[in-house]
C-alpha cells in the first residue's frame, strides 16, 4: 500500500483516523542504529507501525521490528511521544492518519537481518552516517532525540 507523508503542508488532506503506533530506535553494542528503507515512501525510517488490539506498546514495537527487519529486540525504555497534528500519512485505501506514535528504545537480542514487504533495504548505521540519509522530518526528530540523550520527550 502506498503512502504519502505530509508535514506542515497546508495542502495536506484532512485526517480521518488516529491510530496508536510504536517506533523503535534499536541500538547495538557498537552504537549503530537499525534503519529500514520503506517501500511506501522510499525514505529511511525506524522500524514501527500501528498497535494491534490485544498487544501492549512494547509488544507492538517488538512485533513491528521483527516483521520489518527480521530482528528480535528487547525494549529498554521510551524515547518520546510524538503527536504532531501537522504530520499526516495518506494511504492509497483512503485512510488519512494523524500521527500518534510512542518511540521506544530497543536492543537486538536475536534474529537475522532481512528485508520485508515493507522495506527495500535494512541495515545498521553509525549515528553520524544517518544525517545524510533521506528521512521524514518527524522520524529524524526521534533519532535526534535519542542521540541528544534528552528523553523522554513529548512532542
Amino acid at each position: 500500500m502506498g503512502r504519502i507523508d505530509y508535514q506542515d503542508d497546508p495542502d495536506a488532506p484532512e485526517p480521518n483516523s488516529l491510530v496508536p503506533a510504536a517506533s523503535v530506535v534499536v541500538v547495538d553494542d557498537s552504537g549503530s542504529v537499525l534503519l529500514q528503507r520503506r517501500v511506501d515512501n522510499g525514505m529511511w525510517a525506524l522500524p514501527g507501525g500501528k498497535m494491534e488490539l490485544g498487544e501492549s506498546l512494547a509488544e507492538c514495537g517488538i512485533r513491528e521490528t521483527k516483521e520489518e527487519t527480521g530482528l528480535d529486540v528487547e525494549i529498554a525504555g521510551i524515547i518520546g511521544t510524538y503527536t504532531n497534528p501537522n504530520h499526516i500519512f495518506a494511504y492509497d485505501d483512503g485512510e488519512v492518519r494523524q500521527e500518534f506514535s510512542i518511540c521506544l528504545l530497543g536492543k537486538p537480542v536475536g534474529g537475522t537481518l532481512a528485508v520485508s514487504d515493507e522495506s527495500h533495504e535494512v541495515g545498521w548505521f553509525a549515528p553520524e552516517d544517518i544525517d545524510r540519509l533521506p528521512m521524514v522530518d518527524n522520524i529524524r526528530r526521534r533519532f535526534e532525540d535519542w542521540r541528544s540523550g534528552a528523553f523522554p520527550v513529548v512532542r
